[in-house]
């Protein structure tokens, strides 16, 4: 549980320090972007060995019916991504899609991972998330929504581009053992 622990503190420490310390931030410059990426990168890693060696009380399962609510709950975290990166009619209107993105994929876990492990982790990154949000909020309390021309093409792209990343995860997720599409 240690190294579970670690990890997500270390996922928290390089994503908040640019909110809890701008200044110190803004000094470090351009060339601390390898930091904080190799600490990303180094906070996954932890993460995922302390969760796949951490034991802990096991409350429930995934059903068939948790599994259909998960499944729909990651399509709409992956559409949000790619609607960010697309800017399309939801991001007119949502500050944060990634992070509500990011924070509906870590509840939709929770809803299958009935364990401890699962809720250091993603409870953990749920709660990430959201302060995340806040703390953006507070820095930059005013937001300007997107002015860009609004385009079809985009929209169905971002959700062609969520389909196909749902399957391929969750084909991965299936070859690791962990099938989301079934039994």
């Amino acid at each position: 549980m240690f190294i579970l622990i670690v990890g997500s503190a270390l996922w928290w420490a390089a994503h908040l320090f640019k909110r809890i310390a701008p200044e110190r931030r803004a000094r470090m410059g351009d060339s601390a972007r390898g930091l904080f990426a190799g600490a990303l990168i180094v906070s996954v890693v932890l993460m995922v060995i302390g969760y796949r060696m951490t034991d802990g009380p096991y409350w429930w399962g995934a059903t068939p019916a948790l599994k259909g609510i998960n499944n729909l709950l990651i399509l709409l975290a992956f559409y949000l991504f790619a609607a960010d990166g697309m800017k399309t009619r939801i991001t007119h209107s949502l500050r944060h899609p990634q992070l509500t993105g990011f924070a509906l994929w870590a509840f939709a876990h929770l809803l299958v991972n009935g364990d401890l492990p699962s809720f250091v982790l993603f409870g953990g990154l749920l709660v990430w998330a959201l302060v995340e949000m806040i703390a953006i909020n507070r820095a930059e309390p005013r937001w300007i929504p997107p002015t860009k021309p609004l385009a079809a093409k985009r929209e169905v792209m971002a959700v062609a581009g969520a389909i196909i990343v749902m399957g391929v995860v969750g084909l991965i997720h299936a070859l690791l053992g962990y099938n989301p599409f079934g039994a």
